[in-house]
C-alpha cells in the first residue's frame, strides 16, 4: 500500500470514487485536487496516474480527468477492492469476492494435493493447526488469526502450481481482511469451521486430489453463508 501524501491522496480519490460520490463522466481538473486534497501537483498528478492504471479515471487534453464506469475498473485490484469494502457497495464486493473463492479455490486444493511440495504441505498443515488454536482460544476476529488466514489461503493458491491462480492471492487476502475489518468475522467460528482447514491441509498432505477440493468446497460454501447472513444490506 502506497504511504506518504501521494497515498493519502490516492486512497482519498479512491474511496470517493467507490462510495458513489465522483460519478461516472465526472470531470476533474488538478487544480482542482489540488485545492481539495491539500497537495501539490506532483503529488497529485502521481495519485491520478496510479488511478489511470486502475482504470478509475482517463485524463485528455481540452478534456480534464474524467471519472469512468465502474466496469472499466481493475475489479481484481488490491486497492480497488479495500475501496469498496470501505463504501456502500460492501455487501456486493464481498459476495463477489466469495463467487470467485468458491469457483478457484477447491480446483487450487485439487491441484495442489498432486503438485505441492513436501515442504508446502507441512505450511499448510502447520497453518491450519494454527488457526484452529487461535479459534479455539477466542481469538478468531484477531489481527492474528487474519493473518494466519490469509497465509493459508495464499498458501493453497501458491500450493496449486498454477502461476494464474497463485495472482489471485491479493484479491483472497483482501476479502479475508476485509471482513475482519468490518467486524464480519465470529470470535468462536460456527462449529467445525476451524476442522475444516485441517481438513483440506491433511487430503493435500496426503495427496487425495477429490477429497481436497470437495473438502475446500464445502468450506467455502459455509463462509459464503455466513457472509450473506451477516453482511449489512
Amino acid at each position: 500500500m502506497v504511504q506518504g501524501m501521494h497515498g493519502d491522496v490516492l486512497d482519498a480519490i479512491g474511496r470517493r470514487a467507490a462510495a458513489g460520490a465522483l460519478a461516472p463522466g465526472d470531470v476533474l481538473t488538478l487544480a482542482q485536487l489540488e485545492a481539495e486534497h491539500g497537495a501539490s501537483r506532483t503529488v497529485v498528478r502521481e495519485a491520478v496516474r496510479v488511478l489511470e492504471s486502475l482504470g478509475i479515471l482517463t485524463s485528455r487534453r481540452r478534456v480534464g480527468i474524467t471519472v469512468q464506469p465502474r466496469e472499466q475498473w481493475d475489479a481484481l485490484a488490491p486497492a480497488v477492492i479495500r475501496w469498496n469494502l470501505a463504501g456502500p457497495g460492501r455487501r456486493q464486493q464481498l459476495e463477489a469476492l466469495m463467487e470467485l473463492r468458491v469457483a478457484v479455490e477447491p480446483t487450487a486444493a485439487r491441484l495442489a494435493a498432486t503438485r505441492a511440495t513436501p515442504a508446502q504441505r507441512d505450511e499448510l498443515r502447520a497453518l491450519a493447526e494454527r488457526l484452529r488454536d487461535l479459534g479455539l482460544t477466542g481469538r478468531a476476529d484477531s489481527d492474528e488469526f487474519m493473518e494466519a488466514d490469509v497465509d493459508f489461503h495464499r498458501a493453497l493458491l501458491r500450493a496449486s502450481g498454477n502461476p494464474q491462480l497463485a495472482a489471485l492471492e491479493g484479491p483472497v487476502s483482501e476479502e479475508l481482511r476485509g471482513r475482519t475489518r468490518l467486524g464480519l468475522h465470529p470470535r468462536v467460528p460456527a462449529p467445525g469451521t476451524l476442522d475444516e482447514h485441517l481438513s483440506v491441509a491433511l487430503a493435500i498432505a496426503a495427496g487425495e486430489p477429490d477429497d481436497a477440493e470437495r473438502l475446500s468446497r464445502a468450506h467455502l460454501l459455509g463462509v459464503w453463508s455466513e457472509i450473506a447472513e451477516a453482511s449489512p444490506a
